[in-house]
């Protein structure tokens, strides 16, 4: 059965309201629900009658589209799922989407040569994994690291879209050393991910400097309609050029970094390079190799560098060697005070 977006972006936050178990639920609160999800969706006023969000539930609780919803009336006037931990999203996959998605990847994998697909060879062997499982019930053949319990994932979509149509957004955010949540007007550029933790880029209102929030630490997002998206020229892969992870420093930070790594570790290091700027110098005798590459001297790089523990050796800058020598030896007095 076609349907419409509207109509998903109604099911999807009716479906969003009945998990919140902390908060009854009457029709009324439904409809607002929903006109509010279409606002923020399409920038503009939708009514949404009584009767719309009726039929919603009723096709929900149905099993046109698959869903079953357990859904009840209690008090004859709150709606729940008579489930717990129920969610249309964790339904499984009907014959005719699978097809829809068999087909799909065979058509993308025509094309994976071409340039201009060449970045999306990995996501097309996730996806027709994905469909290959789901059709053999068989397990995956290409496991992924995953973060189960990690949050702020459910503001990637109204993120994107927001970057998408150009909106402004309300944050409110609470970084780890903020005693409080403060709320900004923030237009955002780009996602990023880093390290399995997702970040969204751009700029406070007014303001030129470029900031990086972690979604995990974004406690409430709302659109702003009332305020113009400010034209910018943001190139997230300029920006980060020089950097490893998320924290762009000033040129200043920007400095030349040798490093040398033992005969174990150095192929590894051959074959995924540290960063693009990585050459190699020189190649010892004892089969150890010396590294090169130019990057900001930001909290990533040393933990990367930490990372290896004694299999790798910071040469310079000087200044980022005693940096590391004096965590090394902080640790050490921590294990020589257990013992």
């Amino acid at each position: 059965m076609a349907l419409n977006k509207n109509a998903l972006i109604r099911y999807k936050t009716i479906d969003k309201c009945l998990q919140n178990v902390y908060r009854q639920w009457t029709l009324e609160d439904l409809i607002e629900a929903c006109s509010e999800a279409l606002y923020e969706y399409e920038g503009r006023a939708i009514n949404v009658s009584k009767r719309t969000v009726q039929l919603d539930i009723q096709m929900m609780r149905s099993d046109k589209l698959g869903y079953n919803a357990p859904i009840v009336v209690y008090d004859k006037k709150y709606y729940k799922y008579d489930e717990d931990d129920y969610s249309i999203t964790d339904i499984p996959i009907t014959d005719s989407d699978m097809k829809v998605l068999s087909e799909t990847v065979e058509m993308l994998k025509q094309f994976k040569d071409f340039s201009l697909f060449s970045e999306l060879g990995g996501i097309i062997q996730r996806l027709e994994d994905k469909v290959y499982t789901e059709k053999t019930h068989q397990a995956s053949i290409i496991h992924l690291d995953k973060n189960e319990s990690l949050k702020g994932l459910q503001f990637l979509d109204p993120l994107y879209q927001a970057i998408l149509k150009k909106i402004v957004l309300k944050v409110t955010y609470q970084s780890f050393t903020a005693r409080q949540a403060s709320v900004m007007t923030f237009h955002a550029y780009i996602l990023k991910e880093f390290n399995n933790r997702w970040f969204v880029v751009g700029r406070s209102h007014k303001k030129h400097q470029i900031l990086t929030l972690a979604l995990d630490r974004i406690v409430a997002l709302n659109y702003d309609f009332a305020t113009d998206h400010e034209i910018h020229d943001f190139d997230g892969d300029t920006f980060y050029d020089n950097t490893i992870g998320v924290t762009v420093l000033n040129d200043a930070q920007l400095q030349e970094v040798h490093v040398r790594l033992d005969h174990k570790n150095a192929p590894y290091v051959m074959t995924k390079p540290f960063h693009h700027s990585q050459q190699l110098v020189e190649q010892h005798e004892d089969r150890s190799m010396t590294f090169r590459l130019r990057v900001h001297l930001n909290f990533e790089l040393e933990r990367m560098i930490l990372g290896f523990g004694d299999a790798i050796e910071v040469l310079k800058p000087r200044h980022l060697r005693k940096r590391i020598m004096e965590k090394h030896r902080r640790a050490l007095e921590r294990y020589e005070l257990s013992i």
